[in-house]
């Protein structure tokens, strides 16, 4: 385990966990908080998170992002930060990385190499997700954004004890092999009272020498989910080759994309701020800064 920023074992004394029903704040400088989350791997995730977080401070808003998928952390590159590291202040707590207006926190940026590996129990990775809640200068934030892991594990259960989750943006691929785990997580959204919605991520894509649309993982998963479970459908996002290189270059679209490639990452940052807990949380919650 790296040794390069003090992370995975916490330095206080515990604070009791908290519980879904009555979760602790430990994100009380944030006016709201943000889950991204999927169910499955592979779906965009991680690139919904980026543009949603880079979409909002383009806004005006005070975003920052914790990137709580500890054993496969992407947004580092996503943001183009990943040849940094995290540094502690003189009040002994991690200073996230900036870029774009958007703070991040990973545990990318704590390890000597990109390519070195976490080899951790749960017990520690939820440790270490708790510390980079509790001992980072976050600041005050009108939106903390978290970009889980896949699945329905020990992550997501201490994210829905520790934090109080404003809004849930769950994040599937047209194709039922996607839906069906993601269904699994919109039950446990359900289950513990987190408001969501929808986004159909790599809906279509569209032939750049014909213009024409074509569905490659088939068509209406996130329509049939919207209807089963009641939930906003938030936007279809395209498949482009212009989506992967810039994330791949730390670029994200909705910043530095061309004009329409921009649109869908904004109307999907427009419908997420409009979303009532949303709306609630920024205009009613004063935030608290960290200390």
């Amino acid at each position: 385990m790296s040794d390069l920023v003090k992370i995975g074992a916490p330095k206080k004394a515990p604070v009791p966990y908290g519980s879904s029903e009555r979760p602790n704040n430990r994100a009380a400088f944030a006016k709201a908080v943000i889950a991204v989350t999927s169910g499955k791997g592979g779906v965009g995730k991680s690139t919904v998170a980026a543009n949603l977080a880079v979409g909002c401070a383009q806004r005006g808003l005070n975003v920052g992002l914790l990137d709580a998928d500890v054993y496969g952390p992407s947004m580092p590159r996503l943001l183009g930060v990943h040849t940094e590291r995290l540094e502690w202040n003189d009040q002994d707590q991690m200073v996230p990385a900036e870029n774009f207006g958007v703070r991040l926190v990973s545990t990318g940026l704590t390890t000597p190499d990109n390519d070195t590996p976490l080899a951790w129990r749960s017990a520690v990775a939820t440790s270490a997700i708790i510390q980079l809640l509790d001992d980072v200068a976050w600041g005050e934030l009108d939106i903390l954004f978290v970009d889980m892991p896949p699945g329905t594990g020990d992550v997501q259960i201490t994210l829905a004890q520790e934090v109080p989750l404003s809004f849930a943006v769950v994040v599937t691929t047209p194709q039922a092999v996607a839906t069906d785990d993601v269904a699994r997580a919109i039950r446990m959204l359900s289950d513990i009272r987190v408001p969501a919605g929808i986004v159909e991520n790599m809906s279509f894509f569209v032939a750049p020498d014909t213009g024409a649309k074509y569905h490659p993982f088939g068509e209406g998963g996130g329509q049939r989910l919207s209807e089963a479970y009641a939930l906003p459908l938030m936007a279809q996002l395209p498949l482009g080759p212009q989506i992967m290189r810039s994330g791949e270059q730390g670029r994200p679209i909705v910043a530095l994309g061309e004009a329409s490639d921009k649109s869908p990452w904004h109307d999907l940052a427009e419908q997420l701020l409009k979303q009532p807990t949303v709306q609630s949380r920024l205009a009613d919650q004063p935030a608290q800064p960290t200390t």
